[in-house]
């Protein structure tokens, strides 16, 4: 006797269907999210090196280096980061942008925590994120 073999392959396209679907918001906001973080690490990169510069205001270019280090100045540094954000448009390209800066003699720490604006929401999933990147920048001598 011949076992009757129809049927309907909906639900299986379907349950398909939507793993692909997921699939690919994963992978968009993903690549979203690291795109976002790598504009994050270059801002706080170029906000580090420019405090650096100003903190130490100047005396590598003026007065040398005495000994293995230059000295930075707090203030100056956060200021100069700050003023780097500005001048590039960071706080525009990044509404809600939160800069954290760590000054000791002779480093400056850039932290930068910004909204992530990601494309696509998977059911479940937070409907907001954020990245967050660090970039720093040394005054030693390399001898």
């Amino acid at each position: 006797m011949r076992r009757d073999e129809r049927g309907t392959i909906t639900p299986l396209i379907i349950g398909f269907a939507v793993v692909i679907i997921l699939g690919i918001v994963l992978v968009v906001d993903s690549t979203a999210a690291y795109l976002q973080r790598q504009s994050l690490d270059n801002l706080a990169d170029g906000a580090a090196l420019h405090a650096a510069d100003q903190g130490a205001a100047g005396l590598a270019y003026s007065e040398g280096v005495a000994g293995e280090a230059l000295p930075v100045d707090a203030g100056s540094a956060r200021a100069a980061v700050t003023d780097y954000l500005r001048r590039i448009g960071a706080f525009r390209d990044h509404p809600d942008l939160r800069v954290e800066v760590q000054v000791d003699a002779t480093s400056v720490t850039v932290s930068l925590d910004a909204p992530a604006d990601l494309p696509l929401t998977m059911p479940g999933a937070p409907s907001s994120t954020r990245v967050r990147a660090t970039g720093a920048a040394v005054t030693t001598v390399d001898p």
